[in-house]
Formats: structure tokens, sequence, C-alpha cells
């Protein structure tokens, strides 16, 4: 474009033409390096991950910027009588704070929530090593939510006899004006430490100099006050595309039944009886989707998944008198969304079986009714299974859910008589490490994937009682009891992939062609979201049913219905995948709180959790100059705008004269 306008240029007046190609190459090159300003001023985070805003029936909590981001100078936290700098004695403020994760305690953010005026945002670098504890949950996980209530139970509501969380500090339920995003512990992370130290650090108590190195992070959160607030906005229409604040947390429930379900008949079946095995499927942290919930919800729906494994072939050989049903439920750390919806459905006869089908309900994640049955199904197990010696209240389960609805035997299982053991309950540090998930350096992802850890050898045990028990509780046969065993091979396998890498060759054979890329190089996050059919959703769905169901000849075009086509193995010296086609009675329903279906968005008995929605997440540093430098840059700038401006206008005004041409008048013809 450039050389085409200095050629139309070329026909005239050589000068003009010389002042011309000097302007259009001026701005040409102008053209070329406006593109790399912003990259030349700002340094971008990659590796960072907000703290977002959710909402329910009565409030708000999380975290938010300003709708243009919230800059402040960054101040690294070194101890929490360290923060008199930022809060008070600090000359520019308002500060961006960056505190290691030893210092991301309650005391310290409380203390800057109060003082916000003075801080910008919070950046909180998050180590490869795990502290000795950590749980930003409350202390009384889905209170009022469960079948304990002032009305029912009252001296057990509010965990007034068990504090099932006490190292909770109920940081992801507060509400912070300022955003607050995570960094790792990697480069970008020692580049901003540098950088305060080059800039900002102060020395003697003085006052550091300018330039100083500031962060800016973005994180405007569309939806305010609470649910009905943000659902009545989205309601309001007044134009073509109508702008959504916030959507509902959900996903699907994933289940399925040792004899399969016609799923077009709903309600009550007359002379049926069936025993329900439950485990959860979600998490949640302080930092929206980096949840990993090892200990909290993976142990649990993996030991379920393996114990399913386990009763394929003695329910086929010599079915039970009664059907055993596994549910996967989704959104259960936000009161409950998964369980609720499932028996909502059930009331209104929504489901295949109704709540007077119900003969029991053992969940994975502690109670009286089945313990006999448990106890005499741990023969030649390496643990053993003890009732609490105290009436005590259940702890925060699905199970809940059940009986606030209708009195159910039922039992939850779990590694604590009391208080919860877990450390990290509801925290990015409930990783694989807190499983003890360890492997021998040498190995290979392969062979990692094959290698049998102690975890998955104690997990197979609890998985072995849990399926001789579920057997045994739906009138199986008494004598093939102990010979039902897990397999401590595919325990060990769905823990990798659940924890470490899901894009291993297991899961990549299990799964269908089209869900190949939810696989990566990481474990699956576990937070419920508000996109149906997350990863952790679909891997169980097709586990579950290539763990209960059976390969059939059928061809892919036939694979439909209660049928799933998946990827296969590819065989040795092949290229090629051996896909084939899965009969399994598993299927997917909807976990989504009832309260959005009736429009109850301030239930008090149903999940009013919903996500406000954001325009864009980013995070960035540069260095800010003084208000004096600044100021005096605005002055430079204006006085040269206005002196171009009259150098036009005089330009402009004798244009005639200055490029005018003298030209040799024409010869007389005669």
């Amino acid at each position: 474009m450039c050389s085409n306008l200095v050629r139309c240029l070329g026909d005239g007046n050589t000068s003009l033409q010389k002042l011309a190609t000097s302007i259009v190459f001026f701005f040409c090159l102008s053209d070329v390096s406006c593109n790399s300003v912003e990259q030349k001023i700002y340094v971008e985070l990659n590796n960072t991950v907000p703290c977002v805003r959710l909402l329910n029936a009565t409030h708000q909590i999380g975290c938010q910027s300003s709708i243009s981001g919230d800059t402040g100078v960054i101040h690294v936290l070194e101890s929490e009588a360290d923060l008199e700098w930022p809060l008070s004695k600090g000359p520019n403020p308002p500060y961006m704070v960056l505190l290691e994760s030893s210092l991301f305690t309650r005391s310290i953010m409380m203390k800057m929530k109060n003082e916000s005026n003075r801080v910008a945002g919070v950046a909180v670098v998050v180590p490869n090593t795990s502290p000795p504890e950590f749980s930003p949950h409350t202390t009384c996980p889905n209170e009022n939510t469960g079948v304990y209530s002032d009305n029912y139970g009252p001296n057990l509501a509010h965990c007034n006899t068990t504090v099932w969380n006490p190292r909770g500090n109920g940081l992801s339920y507060e509400e912070f004006d300022f955003p607050v995003f995570s960094l790792k512990e990697d480069n970008e992370t020692e580049f901003i430490k540098q950088c305060y130290l080059d800039h900002n650090r102060a020395v003697n108590g003085s006052a550091p100099q300018y330039p100083l190195c500031a962060m800016q992070l973005f994180s405007h959160m569309h939806a305010v006050t609470n649910t009905p607030t943000c659902m009545r906005r989205n309601d309001i229409n007044f134009s073509i595309n109508p702008e959504m604040v916030c959507d509902p947390l959900g996903d699907y429930n994933v289940w399925g039944s040792i004899r399969p379900y016609n799923d077009t008949v709903f309600g009550h079946k007359e002379n049926e009886s069936v025993v329900i095995a439950a485990a959860r499927l979600d998490s949640r942290a302080f930092f929206w989707e980096v949840s990993t919930g090892a200990e909290g919800s993976v142990s649990g729906f993996v030991t379920l998944l393996a114990a399913a494994q386990a009763l394929r072939e003695v329910t086929h050989a010599a079915p039970p008198t009664r059907n055993i049903l596994f549910a996967f439920f989704q959104g259960e750390t936000f009161d409950y969304i998964g369980s609720s919806r499932m028996v909502y459905d059930m009331e209104n006869g929504k489901f295949v079986i109704d709540l007077d089908n119900i003969h029991s309900v053992l969940e994975i994640g502690q109670v009286k009714n089945l313990v006999n049955n448990l106890q005499s199904s741990t023969a030649g197990l390496g643990f053993l299974l003890v009732e609490p010696n105290v009436s005590q209240p259940l702890p925060p389960s699905s199970l809940q859910r059940f009986l606030r609805a209708q009195p159910i035997p039922g039992i939850v299982l779990a590694d604590h008589e009391s208080a919860f053991n877990n450390r990290y309950y509801e925290s990015f540090y409930d990783n694989a490490a807190n499983l003890n998930l360890t492997y021998p350096s040498d190995l290979s992802p392969e062979e990692q994937l094959e290698f049998v850890t102690d975890t998955a050898k104690s997990l197979t045990d609890v998985a072995t009682v849990v399926a001789r028990a579920l057997y045994k509780q739906a009138g199986g046969d008494e004598s093939l009891v102990n010979t039902i065993k897990a397999d401590p091979k595919i325990v060990t396998q769905m823990l990798y992939g659940f924890l470490v890498s899901s894009n291993n060759s297991w899961f990549q054979a299990v799964m269908a062609p089209e869900l190949k890329n939810i696989l990566k190089p990481s474990p699956p996050e576990y937070y419920v979201g508000v996109a149906m059919s997350s990863t952790p959703t679909r891997l169980v769905q097709y586990l579950l049913a290539n763990l209960t169901g059976a390969a059939t000849n059928l061809t892919q075009s036939q694979c439909m219905y209660s049928y799933l086509w998946v990827q296969g193995i590819v065989p040795p010296n092949s290229t090629e995948r051996d896909s084939f086609c899965v009969r399994a009675s598993v299927r997917l329903t909807k976990a989504v709180s009832p309260a959005f279906e009736l429009g109850e968005y301030a239930s008090k008995d149903y999940s009013t959790w919903t996500e406000s929605r954001w325009k864009f997440i980013k995070a960035r540093i540069f260095l800010v100059a003084s208000r004096d430098l600044e100021m005096l840059t605005l002055g430079v700038g204006v006085a040269v705008l206005f002196t171009s401006l009259l150098v036009t206008y005089f330009i402009s005004t004798k244009a005639d004269v200055l490029f005018s041409s003298t030209r040799e008048p024409a010869s007389a013809a005669y």
C-alpha cells in the first residue's frame, strides 16, 4: 500500500514527492512498530488462575476487578508484620500484594479486605510442595442443606456435635472487592520478584524511586448481589442478543445398573427393589478450575468404579434378587446439586425408579444399618471396618438428601470417625501427593500407568469390601461373596488417569473418537462449573460402560441408543485402532438444581449457586513512571499536538506558495 501511494505522487513536483515519500515512510514505519509497542510496555503473565464470583440466594462470594482492571505497585509480602507497608506506611498506594502460599491465611486476607482502598489485588504463589494443612472451605460444609435442621435433629444441625472440617478457614466463602490470582512457582514468578527487587524494595525504610514495578489484573465479573438478581437480569431482553450475566452451576449425573432399565419409562416399578451405590464426582478450590479433589472425590468414585467392575461377572452368573444402581453425583460441593436433582426427579416421576423402590443406600465418601454386612465382607483383607462408638450425625454426604425426602436405610463409608482426616479439604493441595500416589523415578509414563502403587492396593481392598457388601445387600448368593475381588491394575490405571495424566493409552482406548480431545497430559479439573458434560463426567460415563458392559459385533453406524462406540487399543504392528461397540446400561441425567427449573431462585430447599460471567481474564506487569513525569509527558504531548496543528494550518494556507512550480512560458505559435 505504501509503495502505491508513493507511486501515485510520482508525477508531481520533485520536492513534493520527496516530502510525501518521507511522510509515507514515517507512517509505514510507525504501522510496523505500533504492533510491538504494547509488547515493549507490558509483560503478559500466562500461568495465572483467578478467583471468580459465585452467587446464591442471599449473597455473593469470590473476587473481581474493576471493569478496566486493577493496577497496583507490586509489594512482596515476607511476613504478616510486613503488611504495615501496603496497608498504611507505603507512599505509593494502591499495592498489588504478592505472597507465598504460607501467608495465604484468613488473618492476612481479612486485614487486606478491610483496607481494600490501599490494596489493588493479591497474587498467591502456589509452590510445588504442599504446606502442613490448608482448607479454604468452611468448618461445616453444606450447612443447612442436608437432613439436619432446626426442625429435624436441631442438636445435630450446624455442626453442633461434630465439626467436620476444623481446618477450614472459610476463605472460599468470603467476598473480596479486589482480584485475587494464583501464580505457579516458575520463571514468571521469579521475573516478578526480580522486578520488585530492582525497582520497589525499600532500602532502610526509605521510599523507592521511580520507575516502579506494577501489576495489572483483569477479572471483572458481570453478576452482582445474589442469584435472584442476576437471573432476573438474564430474563431482561432489550436486544436481539441479550447479554447473560450468570449461569447455574451444574453438569450431568452418571448412573448405571446391573439390570438395565427402559430409560423412557419413568416412575414407580412394581416388585422392584434397588440398592443404590453412590459417590460424588466434583470438588472445588479457592481458585477457579484448579480443584484436583484427590482424597475428597477421586478416591471415592474410583473405588466405586472398581467395585462395579468386580461385580460384573458374579451378577451375570448369579444375579441378586435386588438390582444395584451405581450413581455418580455432580455438584455435591455446592449444596448437593446432583443428589437433590435425582431425588427431585424420583419424587416427580422423572426417573426410572422412585424413592419407594430404594431398598438402601451405600455411599463411599460412614452409618449403622449395613455395618454387619460390611464387617463380614472383610474376610481375608488387610483392614477392619469400625462403627462409631458414639451417636453422631452423618457427615456431609449425598445420602442426606435422600433422608431429607424419605427415611431410607443407608451408610456412608469414610476414613474418619469424626472430623475429616483430609488436611486439604476442597483446596488445590488435595492432589496426587495427598494420596501418596508416587512412582519410581525411572519409569516412563506408560510404565507408571501399569505400576500398582500402595494407594491402589489399599483402594482395591476397599472396593472389594464394597462390592461384596453390595452383592450381599442385594440378596446375592452368600457362597459366592468371597470370590468377588476388585482388580488392582484397573484401580492403579484409574488413579493415574484421574490424578496424573488423562491422556494415556487406557483412557484413549475406552473413550469415543469424538471425545479424544478432552484427554490432556494433566489431570482433569473437578470443579462442577457451568459447561455441561465436563471431562470427569464423560470419563466416568465411558469407564463405567466399559467396566460393566459387554463388547458387541455391531458396526459404528449400528452402535446407538444403549450402546457406546469406543476407540479401542492399537494392536501390535498396526497404526489403526481396533474400535468396537459396547453395550451398557449407563446413562446421563441432569445435575442442575431443581430451583432453576421451578424458577425459585431464592429457594431454601435446593441449591441456588450460580457463576458470574466475565469478558476476559488477564494479568500483566509493567514499569510505571512517577505522577510528575506522567504529567510532564502529557504536557509535552499536548504541546506537540498543538504545534503540529499550527504547522499543518500554516502549510495549508501557504500551500500555493510552498508547492507552486515555476514553468517556462509556452512558445507562441504563428
